[in-house]
């Protein structure tokens, strides 16, 4: 049982860890199944990118005076179940295309609610230096979600027909 915030955060951030080390291997099968070379190379910068963010929470480990240790993160497990059900299904190019891109999407704001509450209890209890770490993470989950937002633009509309 966590006694309080401080205890909560590491609860957190173990959760977190572990997500982004499911998404590592996950991004790696979404780019496999995109047919957009664009989607592709999109994929591929966001799991550069998950795997800078695991580093980063090596870093918040570290300043915590802590292990950096997994916790099975059940949601981020839950996202990635979802989007391999649409690799099973059969669909158009640009249709899956899509779909992978909501996909991705629920993964990106579950990260991001994740690292903002963390930030926030980072803030809280003085861990000035975590919390700048965990808002440069922050921060660049909502520039993935952006960029995904604009491919989901072109390529819903050459799903649509």
């Amino acid at each position: 049982s966590m006694k309080n915030l401080e205890e909560l955060l590491m609860h957190e951030l173990k959760d977190m860890y572990d997500a982004e080390h499911q998404l590592v291997a996950a991004l790696t099968k979404m780019e496999q199944a995109a047919t957009a070379n664009t989607l592709k190379k999109a994929f591929e910068a966001h799991r550069e990118q998950t795997k800078m963010h695991i580093e980063r929470l090596n870093e918040v480990f570290a300043l915590m005076q802590a292990k950096p240790e997994r916790e099975t993160c059940d949601g981020m497990k839950g996202l990635i179940k979802e989007a391999n059900k649409v690799l099973e299904e059969q669909m158009d190019a640009d249709v899956r295309d899509a779909a992978l891109i909501a996909s991705a999407q629920r993964a990106e704001h579950y990260e991001m609610a994740g690292y903002g509450t963390m930030r926030t209890y980072a803030r809280l209890l003085g861990h000035k230096q975590a919390a700048e770490i965990l808002q440069q993470t922050l921060d660049e989950e909502g520039a993935t979600d952006e960029k995904l937002t604009e491919l989901a633009q072109k390529i819903n509309r050459s799903a649509k027909s």
